[in-house]
């Protein structure tokens, strides 16, 4: 009978989920509640079948059927590949999806590059008035203090190689079935994810400008700011694998799980790289 109903062919059919329902639920409700959170903060009023729904709850509402979901869909994952449910076939869409994904994160980061660049390399565009008073023709704009590269920029910098570095040294103490270096490892990739968040939080509590208000520091805190969101879920994603790697759950054949989390971490060292050497660095003025 099991040999009866064991399916012949090299994909996985998956079991009927909720997750795709719960998820576009989620997020319908974050979105409606992020536009009623931003008119609440502007102390206007937004009213939906006679109820106004200005504030954060809604925004909270849908975040938490977002979490719920993830964090259900990811379980039910890692049980199929527990139990043996992913074929080769299987595993290489699985790294297919990673890249493209990856590729995705690559393009959105472009933008908020190319929002940079645009003004920082043509900051007194003659046919543009508005952004020569926003820039007073020059970049970083005259009345702008940026930080020191060379300090806590360069000490993040440190950090986030350094814990390429680890991550890299756990990836392959898993190919060698080395359990305590692979645990090692990523113990230490976590601590320094860590460590480099609360530096970045730091450093913007110390910042000489805001948010809002002037264009320079709208354009490095949306690309500083977005990595940084990155470097948290990157960790977060490390965080799960070392709790899986305790619980035995990689081998040396089958470890996609902390592969993806590898492949993300690179990206998000990569990124900082070039944020670094084109915001601190190139785009330095008084400090």
């Amino acid at each position: 009978m099991a040999g009866a109903t064991k399916p012949n062919h090299d994909y996985h059919i998956v079991d009927p989920s909720p997750w795709p329902f719960t998820g576009s639920l989620g997020a319908f409700i974050m979105a409606v509640g992020a536009v009623a959170m931003m008119r609440w903060n502007k102390g206007d009023t937004l009213v939906l079948f006679g109820v106004d729904i200005a504030g954060w709850g809604i925004f909270a509402v849908g975040m938490a059927i977002i979490l719920g979901t993830m964090a259900g869909w990811w379980a039910d994952t890692t049980r199929e590949s527990l139990r043996g449910e992913y074929t080769p076939v299987v595993k290489l869409h699985l790294r297919y999806g990673m890249i493209l994904f990856i590729a995705s994160e690559v393009m959105f980061f472009v933008a908020w590059f190319w929002a940079y660049f645009d003004v920082a390399l043509f900051p007194d565009a003659l046919n543009q008035p508005a952004r020569v008073d926003a820039t007073g023709g020059v970049w970083p704009p005259a009345d702008i203090e940026t930080f020191d590269p060379w300090h806590l920029p360069l000490f993040n910098t440190f950090i986030l190689l350094l814990s390429g570095t680890t991550v890299t040294w756990a990836h392959h103490a898993l190919l060698e079935n080395d359990r305590e270096g692979l645990k090692w490892g990523l113990l230490a990739t976590v601590g320094l994810g860590i460590l480099f968040s609360i530096v970045q939080i730091y450093e913007y509590t110390h910042a000489y400008f805001g948010f809002s208000g002037n264009i320079y520091g709208a354009t490095f805190f949306m690309a500083t700011g977005f990595h940084g969101f990155h470097v948290f879920v990157g960790t977060v994603f490390l965080a799960v694998c070392l709790w899986r790697a305790y619980e035995g759950h990689f081998t040396v054949q089958r470890h996609f799980g902390f592969e993806a989390a590898a492949w993300y971490w690179h990206f998000v060292d990569v990124v900082w790289l070039f944020l670094f050497i084109a915001i601190y660095v190139w785009g330095a003025g008084a400090h």
